[in-house]
């Protein structure tokens, strides 16, 4: 951060990014509610920036990839709602990088098949660019599934 500025105005801008990154999270579970779309991803992710899964996933590199990605899931994924508990994000002191972590609990349903809960955590570093924070590299660690026998609700 800028050494111009006073204490008051260095704290009241990592309050601002903080609050950021917690939005950009949010854009972020609200493109994959909305069908994964590949093509709103991208605008959450730095040119260069990775998502990757510990489980059956792998990891995608930069845009054209990340889209694919979300293309695929599109296909595999006939439900999801994400969400994320538990933020803990750690602005850098020059305020252009932060790292963040989210707990998530999301229903899910590939197909036609039983819903279930996944359970993971996020790992993600962000860049800021022009004003803007993005994603720059999200880590999904697969913590398990839970059935969720009977749901019913579903217009998929």
């Amino acid at each position: 951060m800028s050494t111009n500025t006073s204490p008051l105005e260095q704290r009241i801008t990592r309050l601002e990014d903080v609050e950021a990154i917690r939005r950009l999270k949010a854009l972020y579970c609200e493109v994959c509610d909305d069908d994964h779309n590949p093509d709103r991803i991208v605008s959450l992710f730095t040119e260069d920036g990775t998502w990757e899964s510990t489980g059956s996933h792998g990891a995608h590199n930069g845009h054209g990839s990340i889209q694919s990605a979300f293309a695929g899931f599109r296909d595999l994924i006939s439900f999801s709602q994400h969400n994320v508990t538990n933020l803990v994000v750690d602005v850098a002191d020059d305020g252009k990088s932060a790292q963040g972590t989210w707990h998530f609990c999301g229903l899910l349903k590939h197909g036609d098949n039983e819903a279930f809960w996944a359970l993971a955590r996020y790992e993600e570093t962000y860049r800021k660019s022009k004003g803007r924070w993005l994603i720059h590299h999200l880590r999904a660690v697969r913590l398990g599934y839970v059935p969720a026998s009977g749901f019913e609700g579903f217009d998929a």
